[in-house]
């Protein structure tokens, strides 16, 4: 089986899993936390070097108060356990979105975790966290137009590659596949630049029941794909 490098996925169903079972919003995130470390094991196992989830959203704000606090609570716990994950899978880890827009503690929790992990190489892993993809690209518009005002840019020579060196995910090569789980099929503001030439695999099975094996059938469809970039497949 072909491994792709990259593999984007929108952590999507808690909430309706948890509801499913006659239980609180809280308890599916909370189950659906617990999975993202067994999945992060299952990716470093089959050989997949960089992993991008998509946690929360710069829309996941609207949501009920009780319902954001519950999710900062277990941030928190999360951004804490992922030290340990990171040190069993060999794992560097990188936040991407605007934390400017969390607590003080949690961001120098992600500052620590940041700073902790950049030792090991083995596996990537990007966490989306108050993220947007306009966000993001008018973020970097913006840090371009500054270069170019202070004459640090010349703007005639901007392209694709200058431009994605503004992003939140500068230097991380575009995702190959990207599963959205729970049976949505839209991108909701996730990864829009980097996802142009990307495989899309969409299933029903919500978050916290997405596991090794489901994991193994995305990739094994992923196979199946004609990956042509826009140009003529070789015979």
């Amino acid at each position: 089986m072909r491994v792709p490098e990259h593999v984007a996925i929108i952590l999507d169903g808690n909430g309706r899993w948890a509801k499913s079972k006659g239980m609180p919003r809280s308890y599916g995130h909370m189950k659906g936390c617990a999975n993202l470390e067994s999945i992060c094991d299952d990716v470093k196992d089959l050989g997949i070097r960089y992993f991008t989830v998509y946690a929360f959203s710069t829309e996941n704000w609207k949501r009920s108060r009780d319902e954001v606090e519950g999710l900062m609570k277990l941030f928190r716990s999360y951004l804490k356990r992922c030290l340990k994950i990171a040190d069993r899978n060999k794992m560097q880890v990188k936040v991407i979105g605007d934390i400017t827009a969390f607590d003080p503690d949690i961001q120098e929790s992600i500052r620590v975790l940041e700073d902790y992990s950049s030792k090991y190489n083995e596996l990537y892993f990007q966490i989306a966290l108050n993220y947007g993809s306009r966000d993001e690209m008018i973020r970097g518009i913006r840090s371009l137009a500054r270069d170019v005002r202070d004459g640090r840019l010349n703007p005639e020579i901007i392209d694709e590659k200058i431009f994605e060196g503004y992003l939140d995910t500068a230097g991380v090569p575009d995702p190959d596949l990207l599963i959205r789980t729970s049976g949505e099929l839209r991108l909701s503001n996730f990864l829009m630049w980097q996802l142009a030439y990307t495989e899309f695999y969409f299933t029903d099975v919500p978050w916290p029941d997405f596991n090794r094996d489901e994991l193994v059938k995305a990739i094994e469809t992923y196979n199946i794909r004609d990956r042509r970039y826009g140009g003529v497949k070789e015979e």
